[in-house]
């Protein structure tokens, strides 16, 4: 069995690395809520020997799959995208500088015209305090690397961005971390949706 208190810090977890990784325009929704749920009514719901990190891992993994279904669903979006800094200075550094990027408007609206713009992720990731050297950052869209040492690398041509899934890595060269947000593109669609309503 695992105890409330296990349970909640499980959830906890998850969603840290989950939903609170799930950054669609910027903005917090005032009802936007994750809850576990456990009634008890299994058979086995009373046995013992329950491994915690086996637990942790399996919740995690819904949490992820649950974050990216809300991430594809966006209002409007065309695409989704997947910002993963590696070799930050520490895991908060990994995500600040992966949520820069996915609040990016210029960014955002470069992937929905299928322009791999590196210079906007560059742009992005210099407004925040993150420790880098300009001059190392290398950049890859869906696996080109585009930009190498703060400057052009791979042909951006090569840089297919026709599918809906966008994969962007971020290598920061300043330590071991890392950290992955989601988030999807500015289109049309999602200015006609936001702007043809009063609330």
């Amino acid at each position: 069995m695992i105890t409330q208190p296990d349970l909640d810090a499980a959830l906890r977890e998850a969603v840290r690395v989950s939903f609170n990784r799930a950054d669609s325009d910027g903005c917090m929704s005032t009802n936007d809520t994750v809850v576990a749920l456990a009634s008890g009514a299994h058979p086995e719901a009373d046995a013992s020997g329950v491994d915690l990190r086996e637990f942790q891992a399996a919740l995690t993994e819904v949490c992820r799959d649950l974050a990216a279904q809300l991430i594809a669903d966006a209002e409007g979006a065309h695409h989704e995208i997947a910002i993963t800094t590696i070799h930050a200075a520490n895991e908060d550094e990994a995500e600040t500088a992966g949520r820069a990027v996915a609040r990016s408007n210029l960014f955002k609206t470069a992937i929905f015209g299928r322009d791999p713009n590196w210079g906007r992720i560059l742009s992005a990731v210099g407004t925040t305090d993150v420790a880098f050297d300009p001059a190392t950052i290398d950049v890859a869209v869906n696996g080109v690397w585009i930009c190498r040492g703060g400057g052009i690398g791979e042909d951006r041509s090569l840089v297919d961005l026709s599918g809906r899934q966008v994969e962007i890595t971020i290598d920061l060269k300043s330590g071991d971390a890392e950290a992955t947000i989601l988030t999807n593109d500015l289109t049309h669609d999602y200015v006609h949706e936001n702007s043809a309503y009063s609330s």
